[in-house]
């Protein structure tokens, strides 16, 4: 236990509030908004009082000198202790709801009660979604209701050992046995064996198997198997079934993922989800009407990554920007006091940038999130168009939050210097679990190159004047000879990513038919078009996000918020959609001609929306909301106590606890009395 504990100020650090009350818009207006509505914020903050207020002093830092061991087992007991509470709170606050129950144990508050991520998650986003999605209403009643209240635990079990994006490259199988009206599920080999699903090592009793389907030996392609794998009461491995967990890794340290091998393991026929594909007693098999429909699970999991990814990057922001507020450091004038460091120019271009994105990102998802719910009910009523376009979509937002959001928390632990670097910080551990996310539910470049070809499918079908998907209307941006004059607004700023986007896409496509003109085959040319394939992919994603920034800052939904707000909002919105442009200028030159001034332009508006920014960031941070135990790093408290907090968190080292090492007896004391 540390000795100065009470020494941490009661008190706010004076440079933290003075940041404060230089706020020029309302935090309570911006947290409400942020949240979805003052309702939303007040249940988030009712949940979190609940979970958090009964954590020993300490108990984030704690964890980083627990085994490895200890760790899981602790996710373990908070997860079962935190159930019986937001269970309480959801029949209190919104009895039939999931909005608290299980949803608390994977969003934000999670991260506060679960300092190295839990075992649940997987559970939690995907087994009860897969069931409750892709289950008849059967299925659901009798595997739904029993795994959303934790009654069974189940994992997600896709990956395998040497096959993970390509999913149809799986070897796992499931072949129909017509004499018992069973599946027997293999791993043919220890490549097929399922790798990295969360929670499988000693914590789920099922899986979600996805197997490649056989019955009387022809394949019947890709489905979902709910497969047993632990005894209800011993929890130990059922026959048949290799169950461990896969190590230590970078970070989700509790996570606890896994690996799985079947052998001969049989479950009766109704254990295959069958909302769309079906096979019968007499095995005869009927096809999903829609050959992509496994591909809202990927959706669903691709928006949850989009959020989780956005909110990593929104709290080393905050961590970083209140840090930034009570570090004094470097005078910028030689005979004055040393400054906030946040006063340095390049340093608010190390901070505010990185707001702005995750903000980009989290409305983004709030989009997607309505496009899907439609997608959905669009499914259930036997249309399938929007599919497609949802799973583009949802790829490109995975590939550029991921991609964006760990580049910017690297650079947000940079900006905090040395002390960025200890583990207190949390910044170690917040980048640990946002980097996970760039490859799993598809490996950015795969899924990069995914996209690619669907927009080389659209621009063949769009120059043969045949119809194309909303998503790619901006291909009639190709009809103008040359871009309009550059005028400096947001809208031209949208239309120049647009109109970058549409001849990246254009090229892309020539260069893929030239090679196949030159006699290679359409997939050795697909492979060697690739590098055009990922940029044009990279820019159609962006426009993307930068249209329906603009649309949610902008659009019918600003009436309900005030002036002040708007105007703030207007700022970071200004900040984003002209630091993209500069990150982007190699390839809009190439076909939009700027002129210097055009350029400088620019630089001035960066510049001007930084300083802009600088009165309102921290208020800006502590509008996200983010409770201390969230954040969990002495950095970025909400007191600003950074030195006090620091210490103490140095005293609470396990190797504090005792004035000298054993080693010293045993090995130091010899070297050092050792003779020449």
């Amino acid at each position: 236990m540390s000795h100065i504990k009470n020494l941490i100020p009661k008190t706010i650090n004076p440079d933290l509030q003075k940041e404060r009350n230089a706020a020029e818009f309302s935090v309570q207006e911006f947290a409400a908004w942020w949240q979805g509505g003052q309702e939303k914020l007040d249940t988030k903050r009712t949940v979190e009082n609940a979970i958090f207020s009964d954590l020993e002093d300490g108990y984030g830092l704690n964890h980083e000198y627990m085994s490895h061991e200890d760790v899981y087992n602790s996710a373990v007991k908070k997860a079962a202790e935190a159930a019986l509470k937001l269970k309480a709170l959801q029949k209190k606050l919104n009895p039939g709801g999931n909005n608290i129950w299980p949803q608390s144990l994977f969003n934000v508050h999670s991260h506060g009660l679960f300092p190295a991520n839990h075992p649940l998650a997987t559970h939690i986003t995907m087994f009860v979604d897969v069931i409750k999605g892709q289950g008849t209403a059967e299925q659901v009643e009798k595997w739904g209701k029993a795994a959303e209240n934790c009654n069974i635990i189940g994992t997600y079990a896709q990956t395998e050992l040497a096959h993970g994006t390509n999913v149809r490259g799986i070897q796992t199988r499931a072949d129909f046995d017509p004499q018992t009206d069973e599946f027997v599920l293999n791993t043919p080999n220890l490549e097929a064996y399922k790798w990295w699903p969360g929670g499988l090592g000693h914590t789920a009793n099922h899986a979600m198997v996805v197997a490649q389907l056989y019955i009387d030996d022809v394949h019947r392609g890709i489905q979902m198997f709910i497969v047993p794998v632990r005894h209800a009461d011993t929890h130990l491995p059922l026959p048949g079934v290799d169950i461990g967990e896969i190590g230590k890794k970078l970070g989700m340290a509790a996570v606890n993922q896994g690996f799985l091998g079947l052998n001969n393991v049989r479950i009766p026929r109704t254990n295959m989800l069958m909302k769309y594909a079906k096979v019968e007693r007499d095995g005869s098999f009927k096809a999903s009407p829609a050959s992509r429909v496994n591909y809202l699970t990927m959706v669903y999991t691709r928006c949850l990554i989009v959020n989780l990814n956005s909110t990593l990057l929104l709290e080393a922001a905050t961590i970083a920007t209140r840090y930034s507020a009570v570090r004094r450091q470097s005078p910028i004038e030689a005979d004055q006091p040393e400054p906030q460091i946040i006063d340095h120019v390049t340093q608010r271009l190390k901070l505010f940038p990185e707001i702005a994105t995750g903000m980009a990102y989290h409305l983004a998802a709030e989009y997607m999130w309505e496009l899907y719910d439609q997608t959905v009910l669009d499914a259930n009523n036997g249309k399938f168009d929007r599919l497609p376009d949802m799973h583009i979509l949802s790829c490109a937002l995975k590939v550029l939050c991921t991609t964006d959001s760990c580049a910017g928390i690297e650079r947000l632990r940079l900006s905090t210097g040395g002390h960025g670097y200890l583990t207190a910080a949390n910044l170690s551990n917040i980048y640990g679990n946002a980097v996970a996310a760039y490859t799993y539910e598809g490996e950015n470049t795969v899924l990069l190159l995914q996209i690619g070809r669907a927009l080389v499918k659209a621009w063949s079908n769009f120059i043969a004047d045949k119809p194309v998907s909303s998503s790619y209307a901006y291909f009639e941006s190709s009809k103008q000879k040359k871009f309009p004059k550059w005028d400096n607004s947001w809208e031209t700023i949208i239309k120049a990513l647009q109109f970058t986007a549409t001849h990246k896409t254009r090229i892309a496509f020539e260069n893929l038919a030239e090679r196949i003109a030159s006699g290679q085959s359409q997939a050795v040319a697909a492979n060697n078009t690739g590098i055009e394939f990922t940029r044009a992919a990279d820019l159609h994603g962006r426009q993307f996000v930068c249209q329906i920034f603009v649309e949610q800052i902008t659009g019918p939904k600003a009436q309900k918020r005030s002036a002040s707000l708007n105007k703030v909002l207007e700022n970071i919105l200004e900040l984003f959609l002209v630091q993209t442009v500069l990150n982007n200028l190699s390839d809009i030159l190439r076909f939009i001609n700027l002129t210097d001034a055009d350029l400088r332009s620019l630089q001035k508006r960066l510049e001007l929306s930084l300083e802009k920014l600088r009165p309102n960031a921290v208020a800006i941070c502590d509008g996200f909301d983010f409770h201390d135990r969230v954040l969990n790093s002495v950095l970025g408290s909400y007191d600003g106590n950074v030195y006090a907090r620091l210490f103490d968190s140095a005293k609470r080292s396990t190797m504090n606890q005792k004035p000298v090492q054993k080693s010293f007896e045993s090995y130091l004391k010899p070297l050092m009395k050792a003779n020449l």
